[in-house]
């Protein structure tokens, strides 16, 4: 068995997210206490209590997402997981990245917390509230999703920022110039192309200021080799050297995601497994329609750790 660990973005944060792991191991709440250090707030009773729009706004949402991911890693490392020695591969969806590279020893889970906050903090403020917009186009491949995009575009931005899986793209950029891709996929043979909740365009050219933003927030942490490659989002490759990770978690601000072709290329070296470490089910539903040799397993519960661990082969 070849494992990938992967972990998830924006978008799979709930009420009470982490709190079972909290209530049943120490390793979990220490990690949740780190966060709450970090970031000079209780971040962890939004996450438990809510309410929910406080927990989405994406300077929570993000550190909240990292949060339980960590939590999740440590309890299983407190049961014997060497994930040098377990995993081939860390790889993460937009801000799973950081998560990924906190797992693999790259970053601190504080320094990690705080970048995430500033990254949540400046993407949410790269672009007026309503003057942004994000699309997800059903149905379509990316080489034409990419040609809606860019036929919307006219005078605006418009961009395909997540290569989700085979048929699912999501555009971004100005709100008309998306109104116009979801008509444009329409014309194209889209099963369905529908607005999507989020508060800013992300992935696209419109986030340039929270990009610099980034480079300097980065250029001020430690960032080590992490013990496995991460799959970059914007390379679709592996990467260790953690100046060229720098460089490409500022890229990534405006970059594509490119999520498809990371996890074909998981596959293609041999991945059999990928455990979604943290909360919800989202890359792991992605995984099965991507790749069919692969199998995906959601890790988010005590029970969850015990399969994770039993399918390791460690006690």
């Amino acid at each position: 068995m070849s494992i990938a660990f992967t972990f998830p973005g924006q978008g799979s944060q709930g009420v009470g997210m982490g709190k079972e792991l909290a209530d049943r191991f120490p390793e979990a709440r220490a990690v949740f206490e780190e966060v709450d250090a970090a970031l000079g707030q209780r971040l962890s009773d939004v996450m438990w209590n809510g309410p929910a729009d406080e927990l989405t706004l994406t300077a929570n949402a993000q550190p909240a997402l990292m949060a339980v991911s960590l939590a999740t890693i440590r309890v299983a490392e407190a049961r014997g997981l060497d994930l040098a020695g377990s995993v081939a591969f860390v790889a993460g969806h937009s801000l799973g990245e950081y998560s990924a590279l906190a797992a693999a020893g790259a970053l601190s889970i504080g320094d990690a917390a705080r970048l995430l906050r500033t990254r949540g903090t400046a993407m949410q403020q790269a672009v007026p509230v309503g003057e942004g917009a994000m699309a997800a186009l059903l149905g379509l491949d990316f080489e034409t999703a990419e040609k809606v995009a860019a036929e919307a575009a006219g005078d605006e931005v418009c961009q395909a920022a997540n290569d989700n899986a085979p048929g699912q793209v999501v555009v971004s950029g100005h709100k008309g110039a998306v109104e116009r891709a979801i008509a444009i996929a329409q014309e194209h043979g889209a099963r369905r192309a529908v607005l999507l909740p989020v508060s800013a365009p992300f992935h696209c050219s419109l986030m340039a200021p929270a990009a610099d933003v980034m480079a300097e927030a980065l250029a001020a942490v430690e960032l080590k080799a992490p013990v496995v490659p991460l799959v970059a989002n914007v390379l679709a490759g592996p990467v260790s050297d953690p100046d060229e990770i720098r460089k490409l978690l500022v890229q990534q601000v405006t970059g594509t995601v490119r999520w498809r072709e990371s996890v074909s290329f998981m596959a293609a070296e041999g991945v059999d497994t990928a455990f979604e470490i943290g909360t919800g089910k989202v890359l792991t539903g992605m995984v099965k329609r991507i790749a069919r040799g692969v199998t995906g397993i959601a890790v988010n519960t005590p029970e969850d750790v015990d399969l994770l661990m039993d399918r390791l082969g460690n006690p």
